[in-house]
């Protein structure tokens, strides 16, 4: 069998839940890790059956490797196009943590090189692939709730005892707005949310935000609370609502932070009512139509299964040979809707696209 052998450039806390579907799918196989703190590296090489003698400190040892296939870059937003750029040098398929770069220059320079090379590039993105969220985009598709009309997205962080362990380092460059590009919650996790905006109503027109900044710590800000709002064409309309709130304990085993989705259509309203943790006792996806409420409870809603399905959908398209998402051109739009938000927070003002 046909085998994708793929390294990981990166092994830091996130990097256990893109190994999951690699370690399982008997398609893929983890064959090479790097990573500037090379004990890590180590430490995670050694779980996922990596021999010592592929573990590494420098990325570009691994890239020469002439039996890796293709590379998981998990780095700091800053180093992506760097990393990308000299992985698609190399002859390697792509997979790139979002988001694919800190400016459209870098992602124009990445979808180019990547066709020049004929090596896939793809933009990793999970909250489309999470459950909830695919189960609602197959009710919208089906017709169940009419035209789409709106999409209402929020986000809640807030403080968590059952959330997992993030080194001090892992936090640091997430409010560097030089490294990270924007802020550890508009910019970094708003990814996800954009992705979703793009997912289920298509590029917005207008974009308008409010980014506001709150001192966590000495010269830590958070990019909290906001309100970003988006115009779609046909009369259709969205907003991403981020608050953190530094007294409330949230249910999560991963970051401490939950999300919510709710999609209006002309004929009803879908919601989901968790992402990476469980805030609400409810089910997982409900619909409102016809003057009934629907709950849908038999749907995988641990955050890690976006991971998965995500991973899986790219080692299918591979030996398929078909196109896996989020493509550069799709996490170029994605990034463009982030960069929109940051751009009309400084200047007050609305941004076309």
């Amino acid at each position: 069998m046909d085998v994708l052998r793929t390294g990981f450039i990166g092994t830091g806390r996130i990097s256990d839940l893109h190994a999951l579907e690699y370690l399982e799918n008997p398609r893929a196989k983890i064959v090479a890790v790097c990573d500037q703190n090379l004990e890590l590296a180590q430490q995670r090489g050694a779980a996922w059956g990596v021999p010592a003698n592929r573990i590494f400190r420098d990325y570009h040892d691994l890239l020469a490797l002439t039996d890796v296939d293709m590379v998981d870059i998990l780095l700091p937003h800053h180093l992506h196009h760097t990393a990308a750029l000299a992985a698609i040098r190399a002859g390697k398929h792509v997979s790139l943590q979002k988001p694919m770069t800190l400016n459209l220059g870098q992602a124009d320079e990445l979808i180019a090189a990547a066709k020049a090379a004929g090596v896939i590039f793809r933009v990793f993105e999970n909250f489309i692939f999470y459950p909830p969220v695919q189960l609602a985009k197959k009710l919208v598709d089906a017709g169940e709730i009419g035209d789409l009309l709106t999409i209402r997205i929020k986000s809640n962080s807030g403080v968590s005892s059952t959330a997992w362990e993030v080194p001090a380092y892992a936090h640091a460059w997430r409010f560097d707005y030089a490294q990270n590009g924007g802020g550890p919650l508009v910019f970094d996790d708003g990814h996800h949310k954009f992705a979703l905006a793009w997912h289920f109503m298509g590029l917005a027109e207008e974009v308008h935000a409010w980014i506001g900044q709150t001192e966590i710590a000495p010269g830590m800000m958070l990019d909290s609370p906001a309100i970003v709002s988006w115009k779609f064409a046909n009369n259709r309309y969205g907003s991403l609502e981020v608050v953190n709130s530094p007294e409330m304990e949230i249910n999560t085993i991963y970051y401490a932070q939950d999300d919510r989705l709710e999609l209006t259509g002309t004929k009803g309203v879908i919601w989901t009512t968790r992402g990476h943790g469980n805030m609400l006792d409810v089910p997982p996806v409900i619909m409102y139509k016809a003057n009934q409420t629907r709950t849908f409870n038999n749907v995988l809603a641990d955050w890690k299964y976006s991971f998965i399905n995500a991973t899986r959908h790219m080692i299918d398209a591979y030996h398929k040979g078909t196109t896996p998402h989020l493509t550069g051109e799709e996490g170029r739009a994605v990034l463009r809707f982030a960069l929109a938000a940051q751009e009309s927070a400084q200047t007050g003002k609305t941004v076309r696209l």
